[in-house]
Protein backbone atom coordinates (compact mmCIF):
# COMPACT_ATOMS: atom_id res chain seq x y z
CA UNK A 1 0.00 0.00 0.00
CA UNK A 2 1.45 3.59 -0.87
CA UNK A 3 0.48 6.95 -0.18
CA UNK A 4 2.12 10.54 -0.36
CA UNK A 5 3.38 11.17 3.30
CA UNK A 6 3.57 14.41 5.23
CA UNK A 7 6.63 16.62 3.99
CA UNK A 8 6.97 17.58 7.91
CA UNK A 9 6.32 14.34 10.75
CA UNK A 10 5.88 16.77 13.37
CA UNK A 11 3.26 18.48 12.07
CA UNK A 12 1.53 15.71 12.00
CA UNK A 13 2.37 14.23 15.17
CA UNK A 14 0.61 16.96 17.06
CA UNK A 15 -1.87 15.65 19.87
CA UNK A 16 -5.68 15.52 18.88
CA UNK A 17 -6.30 18.23 21.91
CA UNK A 18 -9.66 20.26 21.91
CA UNK A 19 -10.63 23.67 23.47
CA UNK A 20 -12.07 21.96 26.22
CA UNK A 21 -8.85 20.12 27.46
CA UNK A 22 -9.94 17.01 26.06
CA UNK A 23 -7.48 14.90 23.88
CA UNK A 24 -8.07 12.01 21.85
CA UNK A 25 -6.55 8.76 21.42
CA UNK A 26 -9.42 6.11 20.67
CA UNK A 27 -10.71 6.15 17.19
CA UNK A 28 -13.93 4.15 15.96
CA UNK A 29 -13.95 2.96 12.41
CA UNK A 30 -17.25 1.92 11.12
CA UNK A 31 -16.00 -0.52 8.19
CA UNK A 32 -19.87 -0.54 6.41
CA UNK A 33 -23.42 0.27 6.97
CA UNK A 34 -24.65 -3.36 5.92
CA UNK A 35 -26.18 -5.22 8.81
CA UNK A 36 -27.52 -8.67 8.75
CA UNK A 37 -29.88 -8.01 11.30
CA UNK A 38 -32.95 -5.51 11.25
CA UNK A 39 -32.87 -4.38 14.61
CA UNK A 40 -36.28 -3.01 15.56
CA UNK A 41 -34.48 0.38 16.97
CA UNK A 42 -32.44 0.95 13.98
CA UNK A 43 -34.43 -0.71 10.85
CA UNK A 44 -37.57 0.97 9.04
CA UNK A 45 -40.43 -0.21 7.80
CA UNK A 46 -40.15 1.42 4.61
CA UNK A 47 -36.59 0.03 4.48
CA UNK A 48 -33.29 1.16 4.61
CA UNK A 49 -30.69 3.83 2.16
CA UNK A 50 -27.30 1.86 2.12
CA UNK A 51 -24.16 4.12 1.28
CA UNK A 52 -23.67 2.90 -2.35
CA UNK A 53 -20.62 0.75 -2.41
CA UNK A 54 -18.09 3.25 -4.31
CA UNK A 55 -18.71 5.93 -1.15
CA UNK A 56 -17.68 2.74 1.35
CA UNK A 57 -13.93 3.49 2.73
CA UNK A 58 -11.37 0.96 1.29
CA UNK A 59 -9.19 -1.03 3.83
CA UNK A 60 -6.34 0.64 2.12
CA UNK A 61 -7.94 4.00 3.09
CA UNK A 62 -8.87 2.98 6.42
CA UNK A 63 -5.31 1.82 7.00
CA UNK A 64 -4.17 4.80 5.97
CA UNK A 65 -6.41 7.06 8.39
CA UNK A 66 -5.54 4.67 11.06
CA UNK A 67 -1.90 4.98 10.36
CA UNK A 68 -2.10 9.22 10.03
CA UNK A 69 -4.07 8.92 13.67
CA UNK A 70 -1.57 6.99 15.55
CA UNK A 71 1.11 9.41 14.27
CA UNK A 72 -1.62 12.06 16.59
CA UNK A 73 -1.39 9.77 19.45
CA UNK A 74 -4.56 7.33 19.14
CA UNK A 75 -3.36 4.23 20.41
CA UNK A 76 -6.87 1.94 20.52
CA UNK A 77 -8.78 1.33 17.69
CA UNK A 78 -12.39 -0.04 17.05
CA UNK A 79 -13.97 -1.62 14.27
CA UNK A 80 -17.69 -1.40 14.06
CA UNK A 81 -20.98 -1.26 11.55
CA UNK A 82 -23.12 -2.16 10.51
CA UNK A 83 -21.61 -5.46 11.16
CA UNK A 84 -18.00 -5.97 10.43
CA UNK A 85 -18.54 -9.25 9.48
CA UNK A 86 -20.95 -8.84 7.02
CA UNK A 87 -18.47 -6.93 4.77
CA UNK A 88 -16.31 -9.53 2.79
CA UNK A 89 -12.54 -10.74 3.86
CA UNK A 90 -13.46 -8.70 7.16
CA UNK A 91 -10.62 -10.56 8.54
CA UNK A 92 -7.57 -9.21 6.34
CA UNK A 93 -8.04 -5.18 7.55
CA UNK A 94 -7.53 -6.79 10.96
CA UNK A 95 -4.44 -8.31 9.91
CA UNK A 96 -3.33 -5.34 7.33
CA UNK A 97 -3.79 -3.31 10.62
CA UNK A 98 -1.96 -5.35 13.17
CA UNK A 99 1.15 -5.47 10.51
CA UNK A 100 1.49 -2.12 10.63
CA UNK A 101 0.59 -1.75 14.28
CA UNK A 102 2.27 -4.21 16.41
CA UNK A 103 1.05 -2.73 19.39
CA UNK A 104 -2.17 -1.61 18.49
CA UNK A 105 -4.79 -1.65 20.77
CA UNK A 106 -7.15 -3.27 18.26
CA UNK A 107 -10.62 -3.86 19.41
CA UNK A 108 -14.40 -4.56 17.66
CA UNK A 109 -18.22 -4.73 18.23
CA UNK A 110 -19.66 -7.02 16.40
CA UNK A 111 -23.64 -8.53 16.33
CA UNK A 112 -21.65 -12.07 16.86
CA UNK A 113 -24.35 -13.76 14.04
CA UNK A 114 -21.72 -14.17 11.66
CA UNK A 115 -18.14 -15.00 13.86
CA UNK A 116 -18.57 -18.57 14.78
CA UNK A 117 -15.11 -20.01 13.81
CA UNK A 118 -13.49 -16.90 13.85
CA UNK A 119 -12.77 -16.03 17.86
CA UNK A 120 -9.20 -18.26 17.64
CA UNK A 121 -8.10 -15.87 14.40
CA UNK A 122 -9.13 -12.72 16.13
CA UNK A 123 -7.15 -14.05 18.93
CA UNK A 124 -3.93 -15.23 17.14
CA UNK A 125 -4.09 -11.63 15.59
CA UNK A 126 -3.73 -9.81 18.97
CA UNK A 127 -7.12 -8.60 18.99
CA UNK A 128 -7.71 -7.79 23.28
CA UNK A 129 -11.92 -7.29 23.34
CA UNK A 130 -15.35 -7.85 21.60
CA UNK A 131 -17.86 -6.07 22.36
CA UNK A 132 -20.90 -8.23 21.43
CA UNK A 133 -24.50 -6.24 21.45
CA UNK A 134 -27.22 -8.79 23.09
CA UNK A 135 -30.36 -7.26 23.92
CA UNK A 136 -32.24 -10.93 24.58
CA UNK A 137 -31.36 -14.19 25.81
CA UNK A 138 -35.26 -15.05 24.91
CA UNK A 139 -34.98 -16.66 21.23
CA UNK A 140 -38.32 -15.75 20.27
CA UNK A 141 -37.66 -12.11 21.59
CA UNK A 142 -34.13 -12.15 19.88
CA UNK A 143 -36.41 -13.12 16.70
CA UNK A 144 -38.60 -10.10 17.30
CA UNK A 145 -36.16 -7.76 17.97
CA UNK A 146 -33.49 -8.60 15.31
CA UNK A 147 -35.88 -10.29 12.87
CA UNK A 148 -33.74 -13.03 12.58
CA UNK A 149 -34.01 -16.33 14.52
CA UNK A 150 -29.81 -15.99 15.36
CA UNK A 151 -29.64 -16.04 18.94
CA UNK A 152 -27.66 -19.57 19.02
CA UNK A 153 -24.96 -17.94 16.98
CA UNK A 154 -24.69 -15.25 19.30
CA UNK A 155 -24.03 -17.21 22.76
CA UNK A 156 -21.99 -20.10 20.79
CA UNK A 157 -19.81 -16.86 19.59
CA UNK A 158 -19.64 -15.68 23.00
CA UNK A 159 -18.64 -19.62 24.29
CA UNK A 160 -15.99 -19.07 21.20
CA UNK A 161 -14.25 -15.89 22.81
CA UNK A 162 -14.11 -16.74 26.14
CA UNK A 163 -12.57 -20.23 25.36
CA UNK A 164 -9.84 -18.70 23.05
CA UNK A 165 -9.06 -15.64 26.42
CA UNK A 166 -10.87 -12.64 24.39
CA UNK A 167 -12.18 -10.36 26.73
CA UNK A 168 -16.24 -10.06 26.16
CA UNK A 169 -18.49 -7.02 26.66
CA UNK A 170 -22.11 -8.06 26.11
CA UNK A 171 -23.54 -4.29 25.18
CA UNK A 172 -27.83 -4.16 26.04
CA UNK A 173 -29.54 -1.83 24.81
CA UNK A 174 -32.17 -0.93 27.66
CA UNK A 175 -35.24 -0.92 26.87
CA UNK A 176 -38.00 -0.36 28.73
CA UNK A 177 -41.21 -2.85 28.61
CA UNK A 178 -39.16 -4.86 25.85
CA UNK A 179 -36.40 -6.24 27.72
CA UNK A 180 -36.61 -5.04 31.94
CA UNK A 181 -38.22 -8.30 32.29
CA UNK A 182 -34.56 -10.23 31.87
CA UNK A 183 -32.77 -8.23 33.89
CA UNK A 184 -32.55 -11.32 36.54
CA UNK A 185 -31.36 -13.24 33.14
CA UNK A 186 -28.50 -10.48 32.85
CA UNK A 187 -27.03 -10.19 36.06
CA UNK A 188 -27.32 -14.67 36.61
CA UNK A 189 -25.02 -14.35 33.02
CA UNK A 190 -22.60 -11.74 34.62
CA UNK A 191 -22.14 -13.76 38.09
CA UNK A 192 -21.68 -16.81 36.16
CA UNK A 193 -19.47 -16.09 33.21
CA UNK A 194 -16.05 -13.77 33.11
CA UNK A 195 -18.12 -10.82 31.01
CA UNK A 196 -19.09 -7.20 31.74
CA UNK A 197 -22.81 -6.75 30.90
CA UNK A 198 -23.21 -3.73 29.98
CA UNK A 199 -26.52 -1.70 30.34
CA UNK A 200 -27.00 1.17 27.27
CA UNK A 201 -29.72 3.58 27.40
CA UNK A 202 -31.65 3.95 24.23
CA UNK A 203 -30.37 6.92 23.13
CA UNK A 204 -32.55 8.75 20.17
CA UNK A 205 -30.41 8.50 16.74
CA UNK A 206 -31.24 8.14 13.06
CA UNK A 207 -34.68 9.21 11.63
CA UNK A 208 -36.60 5.73 11.98
CA UNK A 209 -35.18 5.71 15.90
CA UNK A 210 -37.99 4.11 17.71
CA UNK A 211 -36.84 6.76 20.94
CA UNK A 212 -39.42 7.67 23.39
CA UNK A 213 -40.00 8.38 27.15
CA UNK A 214 -41.77 5.77 27.63
CA UNK A 215 -39.48 2.79 26.31
CA UNK A 216 -36.65 4.67 27.83
CA UNK A 217 -35.08 2.61 30.86
CA UNK A 218 -32.66 4.70 33.13
CA UNK A 219 -29.57 3.25 34.39
CA UNK A 220 -30.27 4.62 37.82
CA UNK A 221 -33.34 2.24 37.39
CA UNK A 222 -31.73 -0.95 36.51
CA UNK A 223 -29.03 -0.45 38.91
CA UNK A 224 -31.56 -0.26 42.02
CA UNK A 225 -33.72 -3.22 40.57
CA UNK A 226 -29.84 -4.96 39.79
CA UNK A 227 -29.35 -4.30 44.04
CA UNK A 228 -32.20 -6.40 44.52
CA UNK A 229 -30.98 -9.43 42.77
CA UNK A 230 -27.29 -9.19 43.29
CA UNK A 231 -24.88 -7.26 46.08
CA UNK A 232 -22.86 -4.88 43.49
CA UNK A 233 -19.35 -2.97 44.93
CA UNK A 234 -19.32 -0.21 42.41
CA UNK A 235 -15.56 -0.12 40.88
CA UNK A 236 -13.17 2.24 41.13
CA UNK A 237 -11.21 4.38 38.35
CA UNK A 238 -8.03 2.06 39.03
CA UNK A 239 -10.19 -1.34 39.45
CA UNK A 240 -11.49 -1.22 35.63
CA UNK A 241 -10.77 -0.80 32.32
CA UNK A 242 -10.91 2.78 31.00
CA UNK A 243 -14.16 3.02 29.35
CA UNK A 244 -17.74 5.36 30.11
CA UNK A 245 -19.53 2.63 31.73
CA UNK A 246 -19.61 2.59 35.16
CA UNK A 247 -18.70 -1.06 36.48
CA UNK A 248 -19.99 -2.90 39.67
CA UNK A 249 -18.46 -6.22 40.68
CA UNK A 250 -20.88 -9.03 42.00
CA UNK A 251 -19.84 -10.64 45.11
CA UNK A 252 -19.56 -14.06 44.29
CA UNK A 253 -19.29 -13.81 40.78
CA UNK A 254 -17.50 -14.33 38.08
CA UNK A 255 -17.78 -10.94 36.00
CA UNK A 256 -19.45 -7.29 36.36
CA UNK A 257 -21.96 -5.35 35.58
CA UNK A 258 -21.49 -1.87 33.55
CA UNK A 259 -24.10 1.19 33.04
CA UNK A 260 -23.51 3.52 30.17
CA UNK A 261 -25.48 6.33 30.42
CA UNK A 262 -25.46 8.85 27.67
CA UNK A 263 -28.82 10.49 28.05
CA UNK A 264 -29.10 10.37 32.22
CA UNK A 265 -25.60 10.93 33.46
CA UNK A 266 -23.27 12.54 30.27
CA UNK A 267 -19.66 11.56 30.30
CA UNK A 268 -19.09 14.38 28.02
CA UNK A 269 -16.09 15.98 29.93
CA UNK A 270 -13.83 12.63 29.36
CA UNK A 271 -14.46 12.20 26.06
CA UNK A 272 -11.60 10.79 23.93
CA UNK A 273 -12.19 9.62 20.81
CA UNK A 274 -13.31 10.39 17.27
CA UNK A 275 -15.42 8.56 14.82
CA UNK A 276 -15.15 7.69 10.96
CA UNK A 277 -18.24 6.94 8.95
CA UNK A 278 -18.35 4.15 6.16
CA UNK A 279 -18.59 6.31 3.79
CA UNK A 280 -15.19 7.99 5.35
CA UNK A 281 -16.38 11.14 6.73
CA UNK A 282 -15.40 12.12 10.37
CA UNK A 283 -17.49 12.90 13.55
CA UNK A 284 -16.12 14.46 16.83
CA UNK A 285 -19.04 13.83 18.56
CA UNK A 286 -21.73 11.18 18.20
CA UNK A 287 -24.70 13.84 18.61
CA UNK A 288 -23.78 16.26 15.91
CA UNK A 289 -24.72 15.97 12.21
CA UNK A 290 -21.56 17.79 11.17
CA UNK A 291 -19.02 15.61 9.31
CA UNK A 292 -16.05 16.18 7.95
CA UNK A 293 -15.15 14.73 4.49
CA UNK A 294 -11.91 12.61 4.59
CA UNK A 295 -12.84 10.09 1.78
CA UNK A 296 -12.75 13.04 -0.83
CA UNK A 297 -9.34 14.00 0.51
CA UNK A 298 -8.29 10.06 0.57
CA UNK A 299 -8.91 10.12 -2.84
CA UNK A 300 -6.96 13.07 -4.41
CA UNK A 301 -3.52 12.06 -5.12
CA UNK A 302 -2.52 15.82 -4.43
CA UNK A 303 -3.61 15.64 -0.97
CA UNK A 304 -0.72 14.52 1.83
CA UNK A 305 -1.23 12.85 5.37
CA UNK A 306 0.01 16.04 7.02
CA UNK A 307 -2.60 17.37 5.31
CA UNK A 308 -5.66 15.29 6.01
CA UNK A 309 -4.07 15.44 9.83
CA UNK A 310 -4.54 19.27 10.05
CA UNK A 311 -7.59 18.93 9.04
CA UNK A 312 -8.58 16.15 11.61
CA UNK A 313 -6.93 18.18 14.24
CA UNK A 314 -8.60 21.19 13.51
CA UNK A 315 -12.22 19.89 13.31
CA UNK A 316 -10.85 17.80 16.69
CA UNK A 317 -10.35 21.52 18.26
CA UNK A 318 -13.90 22.80 18.02
CA UNK A 319 -15.55 19.36 19.33
CA UNK A 320 -18.38 20.71 20.84
CA UNK A 321 -19.89 19.08 23.99
CA UNK A 322 -22.61 16.36 23.33
CA UNK A 323 -24.57 17.29 26.45
CA UNK A 324 -25.28 20.62 24.99
CA UNK A 325 -25.89 19.53 21.62
CA UNK A 326 -28.83 17.45 22.98
CA UNK A 327 -30.14 20.01 25.53
CA UNK A 328 -30.38 22.24 22.46
CA UNK A 329 -32.75 19.11 20.75
CA UNK A 330 -36.97 19.35 20.73
CA UNK A 331 -37.96 16.69 22.52
CA UNK A 332 -38.31 13.85 20.57
CA UNK A 333 -35.64 14.89 18.03
CA UNK A 334 -33.20 12.70 16.58
CA UNK A 335 -29.72 13.18 15.07
CA UNK A 336 -30.40 12.43 11.49
CA UNK A 337 -28.18 9.74 10.69
CA UNK A 338 -27.91 6.16 11.63
CA UNK A 339 -25.71 4.64 14.36
CA UNK A 340 -25.07 1.92 11.20
CA UNK A 341 -23.56 4.21 9.24
CA UNK A 342 -21.82 6.06 12.47
CA UNK A 343 -20.25 3.03 14.05
CA UNK A 344 -21.78 4.12 17.42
Amino acid sequence: MTHTTSSSQTTSSVALTDNHGRTVNYLRVSITDRCNLRCMYCWSADGMEFIPHKNIITYEEIVRLVDISVNMGVSKVRLTGGEPFARRNFLDLVKMLRSRHPDLDLRLTTNATLMNGKAKALADLGVRYINISLDTFDRKKFQRITGRDMLRNVTRSIDECLANGLGVKINTVALKGINDDELPVFVNFARNNPVDVRFIEFMPMGSCSAWNESNFWSADDILEEAGKLAVLTKLEKGERRSGPAKLFGIKGGKGRLGFITPMSNHFCSSCNRLRITANGMLRTCLFSDSEIDLRAMLRNSSITDGDIANVMREANVNKPLGVELLKAKKQNEVAIKRMNAIGG
